[in-house]
């Protein structure tokens, strides 16, 4: 079983947050991953990802947002989770060392990843992970919220949903799509915006998320090749 460790991670002088390491044995690289907007590091999603992954070699620090922290519904402000961010790859940078980092995560969490990497990229960061990037709000299509990613420059890989409500199918193919080499759309057919396929379809749900996992495994041992 992998070992799963509690830290808390200094954002600032004022904000600490809580964070779960889960480190397999000779992990290949670390994958910091954020939590959505409405569920913290501990939503059965999370805890999930965490698991398949180290089940694959990967190990994740997955950490909370200082609202969640509170307790607060309200998202924190983009200078406040770029800070957090930042906190938790240079925490998770001294707990695996030498190991190459991913960042990013689910919906809200990854967007703020991506914020903060396009503002000043973190070091040590050799790609990014998103677990349905959310182009737009719900039922209201739009690319600003993309504008950002011409400014990653490390590789990307966009895990989406086809019925995923708040990553239109066609919006979401231009804007990868205009990244150019650096940016790979890998699509759940059928799957939400957690990536979730109806019992209608009549595939098992986690052999769908295990075939995720499976390529986001794929992908980031390929990006720790390089180096």
């Amino acid at each position: 079983m992998p070992d799963v460790q509690a830290i808390h991670i200094a954002v600032n002088s004022d904000i600490a947050v809580s964070s779960l390491l889960e480190r397999p044995d000779a992990p290949s690289a670390g994958y910091v991953l954020a939590h959505g907007a409405g569920a913290g590091m501990t939503h059965p999603f999370m805890a999930h990802a965490a698991g398949a992954l180290a089940a694959r070699g990967i190990a994740t620090l997955r950490y909370q947002f200082p609202y969640m922290e509170r307790g607060s519904r309200r998202p924190d402000g983009p200078k406040v989770a770029h800070a957090t961010v930042r906190a938790a790859v240079a925490e998770a940078a001294r707990l695996l060392p030498g190991l190459p980092l991913v960042a990013g995560g689910k919906s809200f969490g990854g967007r703020m990843t991506s914020q903060a990497q396009a503002a000043s990229p973190m070091p040590g960061v050799v790609g990014l992970v998103f677990l349905g990037f959310p182009l737009h709000p719900a039922g209201r299509p739009s690319i600003e919220r993309a504008e950002h990613l011409a400014a990653v420059k490390v590789p990307m890989l966009f895990v989406q949903g086809t019925r995923d409500e708040m990553a239109d199918v066609s919006l979401i193919e231009a804007t990868v799509g205009a990244l150019g080499p650096r940016a790979t759309l890998h699509w759940v057919h059928d799957g939400d915006h957690s990536l979730r396929v109806p019992a209608r379809s009549g595939r098992d749900p986690s052999q769908v998320l295990g075939a995720v996992y499976d390529t986001i495994q794929r992908w980031i041992e390929a990006r720790a090749d390089t180096l």
